[in-house]
């Protein structure tokens, strides 16, 4: 059985609008041929557009060559994009413009813990409550004077912004639902993620934040991504909400596992696109890869 590459209703549907966005810390796997052709084969069976966006808000694991890497590895797949590739470190301002609109509405608060302080707090209070992305943050930092925490601002410490979940899961007046193809629609319940990290003093938007605030921006009506990153929309139908920022429609697929069973992962090593075409491999060939089960 080969890899679904999109509904068979995807000819009769309206135009999508999807993007890929992968992030220069490598070069690009199978893994990331497969959601960018997944993105891709909707936007054009459906005579809409597809966008690349280069998501390198973290400036220090990111390199200029991987970047170029990306529209070339692309290029020689035989895709194409619309416009001009967005770049998110030349928004800065925009998210931090965002994050501002969250303060000013009490819903999120500086958090100065290490990874260190976080560890020996879930040590001391035994069985931490778990969320999907492991041990919820205990909230060390979350009823800290608001003095005190200008105090250790001004005095240069580190620090994270944090959404203070109760708040703003209370500020939505209406339950979240989001719609997954060929699922339907179901609940979301973003408390489940505790106080998500959405800005850090050096870097000034996290992912979560980025990526809802990108979607809106861009007028994304369908994210496609890999099925790791599915109990993550319920963060981000939150942060639409609360940014009053339309709510897309989203499709995940199955990832790219090795021989093993492990997901194919830059950090571990997975051989590159590159790679495979210096193998001889034709790009055919390699689009058979990444879209076969």
């Amino acid at each position: 059985m080969r890899f679904a590459r999109y509904p068979a209703e995807a000819m009769d549907a309206t135009p999508e609008i999807t993007r890929f966005a992968p992030s220069p810390t490598g070069y690009l796997h199978l893994g990331h041929a497969r959601a960018a052709l997944f993105a891709w084969r909707r936007a054009r069976a459906t005579g809409g557009r597809f966008f690349l966006r280069i998501e390198e808000i973290d400036t220090t694991r990111c390199r200029p060559e991987y970047e170029a890497a990306i529209f070339e590895d692309l290029r020689w797949l035989g895709l194409d994009w619309d416009g001009t590739p967005r770049r998110q470190s030349e928004h800065f301002d925009e998210y931090r413009a965002a994050l501002d609109r969250l303060a000013t509405r009490g819903l999120t608060y500086p958090c100065f813990c290490t990874r260190a302080d976080i560890a020996r707090e879930v040590v001391a209070a035994g069985a931490a409550p778990q969320g999907p992305d492991g041990p919820l943050y205990p909230g060390i930092c979350r009823d800290l004077p608001e003095a005190e925490a200008a105090r250790r601002i001004a005095a240069g410490q580190p620090y994270a912004l944090r959404l203070h979940m109760t708040r703003a899961c209370e500020a939505v007046s209406t339950p979240l639902q989001a719609h997954e193809e060929n699922e339907g629609w179901h609940e979301c319940r973003p408390e489940v993620f505790g106080d998500v990290v959405l800005g850090r003093k050096d870097v000034p938007a996290s992912y979560h934040l980025c990526v809802t605030h990108d979607d809106a921006l861009q007028g994304i009506t369908l994210v496609t991504r890999g099925d790791d990153l599915k109990r993550a929309t319920d963060v981000h139908r939150l942060i639409q909400a609360l940014m009053g920022w339309p709510a897309p429609r989203y499709a995940h697929h199955p990832l790219m596992r090795d021989a093993a069973g492990r997901r194919l992962a830059k950090r571990d090593g997975a051989e590159s696109l590159r790679a495979l075409r210096e193998k001889g491999l034709s790009a055919a060939e390699v689009r058979a890869m990444a879209e076969a089960n």
